[in-house]
C-alpha cells in the first residue's frame, strides 16, 4: 500500500473537449448510483486541462485508449478505458466509472498517480504506454451509456 504524503500533487491531466462534456453529463447522471466514483470523476474533470479534440496528444489516455501500466505492487496491466456499457473486465475493458478508470483518465506516458480502491487501499500506478483509440471506434464509444 502506498502512503500519501502531505506534499503529494496529482499529475497534470488533459482531456479532449468532446469527452469532457460527455463525461460531465455521465458524472452528474451517475451520482446517485456510484456517488464516490462520480464525485472523483467530477474532481478530475475540474482539474483537467481541456483541449480541442484534434489537439490531444496521442500518448494521452482518453476514452477508447489502451494503456499499459504498472502498480506499486509490481503488477503490469493493459486495459482499455471505456464507458460503463462497454466494460468487460475479461476483455480488459475498464469503465470510466471505476476508481482505476477515473485515475487513468487524462494521464500520459511516464506519469504516475495515486488512486484509492473501493475498499480504501491506496495504490500508485505508472503509465508506460498509451495506444490511441481507433478513430472509428472512438466515435462509437463517445456515447455515454450508463
Amino acid at each position: 500500500m502506498a502512503s500519501r504524503t502531505n506534499n503529494y500533487r496529482k499529475p497534470l491531466i488533459t482531456v479532449a473537449r468532446s469527452e469532457y462534456e460527455r463525461l460531465l453529463v455521465l458524472a452528474d447522471s451517475s451520482s446517485a448510483r456510484t456517488a464516490q466514483v462520480a464525485e472523483d470523476l467530477q474532481a478530475e474533470l475540474d482539474r483537467a486541462r481541456v483541449v480541442a479534440d484534434g489537439r490531444i496528444a496521442a500518448n494521452v489516455i482518453r476514452m477508447g485508449s489502451t494503456a499499459h501500466f504498472t502498480s506499486n505492487l509490481g503488477n503490469a496491466k493493459q486495459v482499455t478505458l471505456v464507458f460503463p456499457g462497454d466494460a468487460n473486465i475479461d476483455e480488459g475493458k475498464v469503465s470510466i466509472l471505476t476508481p482505476i478508470g477515473v485515475a487513468l483518465l487524462g494521464l500520459s506516458e511516464g506519469q504516475s498517480i495515486d488512486w484509492t480502491t473501493r475498499n480504501g487501499t491506496v495504490h500508485r500506478l505508472t503509465v508506460h504506454e498509451v495506444k490511441s483509440p481507433n478513430p472509428a471506434l472512438a466515435t462509437i464509444q463517445m456515447r455515454p451509456s450508463a
